[in-house]
């Protein structure tokens, strides 16, 4: 995770979250719902939802330099994708919208903040599942020069995320994930006060968000990418198999420690969620749930398309 949870779940519930995963996961965990959610949920939702597979072809070849046969499997299989989401997902999320409308009105705590996020964390992990295929096939077909390639597209993610959350001062750094929290945060309650933006800074202060622990992670995790094509392409017939593995290693990472690290920032954000909450007033309140509602009509007509 890039920050703390709380700034997460935040970004979750504002729409806005998922966008910022989706370049350091969808090669990792072929995890094409990280996309399909981002584009449901953002400004211009119906037209980007309905790009979604070109725009995912686009980004995937941006990658790994598809070649011609590479590039008719990815699309056909990203339109499978997409058809399977948009018939069996996006109504789910429609409807997780709604319930999230009633809870916008009134205090939550925070077993309800984190109630809300392990919903959403079992959708990925059920659409990371329907990948698994396609991402296997893919493994297999990936030449030298085209793993060269992504390693230099994770060497700038890496780059970027030490720009964003190692260099600096820690007030730099800090005043970094406020503005991103603010940005977040606004776009689901409006404007906040003064005082919300001093309990904001607080609650950004006080997280065990450890960046230099986050970063090590996304190095075992591109690391784990790395091997997992290897002895896929060393044994064709359990690529699956490792794939699936592969996936399982988010959830469960093998380093001593993580798991538990992990943890306490889901816990933490939790209560940082529940606390940011119940300091709105009505009006921002009022205003979370219009925007929550948009997101929710816009799944709707999406999931009614065919």
């Amino acid at each position: 995770m890039n920050t703390s949870f709380g700034e997460c779940l935040r970004g979750v519930l504002a729409g806005h979250h998922l966008r910022r995963i989706i370049a350091r996961r969808w090669m990792r965990l072929g995890a094409l719902l990280v996309l399909a959610t981002t584009l449901a949920a953002c400004t211009a939702a119906r037209l980007a939802y309905n790009q979604a597979p070109s725009l995912s072809y686009w980004w995937l070849d941006s990658h790994v330099n598809l070649d011609d046969t590479q590039s008719a499997q990815a699309r056909q299989d990203l339109d499978a994708f997409f058809q399977w989401h948009r018939n069996s997902e996006l109504p789910v999320y429609a409807g997780l919208l709604r319930q999230w409308q009633a809870l916008a009105t009134q205090d939550i705590t925070p077993a309800q903040a984190c109630a809300q996020f392990e919903v959403v964390r079992a959708r990925l992990e059920r659409a990371a599942g329907e990948t698994v295929e396609p991402f296997a096939r893919l493994a297999l077909q990936l030449s030298p020069a085209q793993l060269e390639h992504l390693k230099g597209h994770q060497a700038e993610g890496n780059e970027t995320f030490e720009k964003d959350f190692l260099r600096g001062s820690p007030e730099q750094r800090i005043g970094k994930r406020l503005d991103r929290a603010l940005s977040r945060s606004e776009s689901l309650y409006g404007r906040l006060s003064a005082e919300q933006r001093t309990l904001l800074r607080g609650l950004i202060q006080t997280s065990p968000f450890d960046a230099q622990r986050t970063q090590a992670e996304r190095l075992r995790r591109q690391a784990d990418l790395a091997q997992t094509v290897r002895e896929a392409q060393a044994t064709p017939a359990k690529a699956e198999q490792l794939v699936r593995a592969h996936i399982a290693r988010f959830s469960q990472s093998p380093t001593p420690g993580y798991d538990a690290y992990n943890q306490t920032l889901v816990r933490e954000g939790c209560a940082q969620f529940a606390t940011l909450h119940n300091s709105t007033t009505p009006e921002q309140r009022a205003n979370a749930v219009r925007v929550l509602k948009g997101y929710e009509d816009d799944l709707r007509v999406l999931s009614a398309q065919r």
